[in-house]
């Protein structure tokens, strides 16, 4: 029976839908509000042109905009396929025409997903694979938020007292107590190594002794007074203080993804094996949304994670191995960043590492190898049921 294709370009108030038969001719195509009677209207219409044919729908984004259309087509039982913005527009670069408009974006989607077979089907996830979508994504969003504070309290930091800037590690809390109450040079010596350590362990700062006397020997260094002191010192206190704040949330969103992770049936398996704590193991479960259903095999699933080096062979040159250009980056981060921890406290992963580079790898290309093998490991992990052990059990044979 020959099959239907409906692409949808989502946008915040409205989405564009067009429906493609078997041999590429437009058979609907419209602009509809994203409110559920249009959305449930243009289900109905693009089934009704159907007419018995089965539908595949594709779409380029899993969450947000498009997050009730999804819903209701999941409600309705239709095939969803997500097709990754990059590769929509790349491929927009091969059809006629050089405007972008909606209704184009929605037939690339539509015609891409009627040539290709490496989509991936858009499942329902459970409750709980949803919160750790969202709980992920926000805590993200904080850390990318604290990484430019961080970045903007070093510069302006650096334009006024190089030398405490050098001194201090701004990651850590106790440095950044200690510039929501001394900025300046001056300061710092007027208070004194004694005073400002006992002011430093009356606010619980770890090391406040060490900590106070880099700040003093610092101050030690520069006697002159920039331009603008006062204000540049106001600034770094601000910004300081919105550092420690983000921390806060940061720490905050931790607890809400440590108690979502445990609820999960397979979190003691995926935090069973080396490197992998409750943020990554959340980042994992959500990435692959909950199960391993949607993976056929280890390979498929290291594809899909971009841990699977993919070939670049051209006339005379084969071998040629590079990082494959869709991949789900989160899931990547998980598996790569998970081996380079292991590397320091499990010994199975510490003797393949080392292995990898005594055959003349470099270190990246020995962890994300790593990374590779931990794909296997977790997958049968789950397949059996059963956590990670740094002896694996042996098997009774007859």
């Amino acid at each position: 029976m020959s099959r239907i294709w409906a692409g949808i370009d989502s946008g915040k108030g409205h989405h564009h839908g067009l429906a493609l038969d078997a041999d590429g001719r437009t058979l609907l195509s419209r602009r509809v509000a994203n409110d559920e009677p249009e959305l449930l209207q243009l289900i109905g219409d693009v089934l009704a042109v159907a007419g018995g044919r089965q539908v595949t729908w594709a779409i380029d984004m899993t969450g947000g905009e498009p997050a009730l259309l999804l819903s209701l087509l999941v409600a309705h039982g239709q095939e969803v396929l997500y097709i990754p913005g990059r590769l929509v527009n790349r491929a927009s670069d091969g059809y006629r025409g050089e405007g972008k408009t909606d209704a184009r974006d929605a037939f690339v989607i539509a015609d891409q997903a009627r040539m290709r077979r490496d989509l991936q089907p858009i499942r329902p996830g459970d409750e709980a694979v949803v919160e750790l979508k969202l709980l992920t994504g926000r805590r993200a969003d904080l850390v990318e938020d604290r990484t430019r504070a961080v970045n903007r309290l070093r510069g302006t930091l650096l334009g006024m007292f190089p030398a405490l800037e050098r001194a201090l590690e701004l990651t850590n809390t106790g440095p950044l107590i200690l510039l929501t109450g001394y900025q300046t040079p001056a300061a710092i010596r007027r208070v004194g190594t004694a005073r400002l350590a006992k002011w430093l362990a009356n606010r619980k700062v770890r090391n406040a002794r060490p900590l106070a006397e880099a700040a003093v020997e610092a101050a030690e260094r520069q006697y002159t007074s920039v331009p603008g002191e006062k204000a540049i010192a106001k600034l770094v206190h601000t910004l300081a203080e919105g550092v420690m704040a983000l921390n806060e949330q940061i720490a905050e969103m931790d607890k809400l993804i440590e108690g979502r992770f445990r609820e999960h049936e397979l979190a003691e398996i995926v935090q069973s094996v080396p490197g992998i704590g409750t943020v990554l193991g959340a980042e994992f479960l959500a990435g692959i949304g909950g199960s391993l259903d949607s993976f056929d095999s280890p390979d498929a699933l290291a594809s899909f994670a971009g841990v699977a080096p993919a070939p670049r062979d051209s006339g005379k040159v084969s071998g040629n191995l590079h990082r494959p250009v869709v991949y789900h980056r989160r899931l990547q981060r998980v598996f790569y960043t998970s081996a380079l921890v292991s590397i320091r406290c499990d010994p199975n992963s510490r003797k393949f590492y080392d292995r990898k580079r005594a055959e003349g790898k470099r270190h990246v290309q020995a962890v994300m190898a790593l990374a590779r093998r931990r794909v296997n490991v977790l997958w049968a992990l789950i397949r059996d049921r059963r956590c990670y052990q740094v002896t694996p059990p042996v098997t009774a044979t007859a």
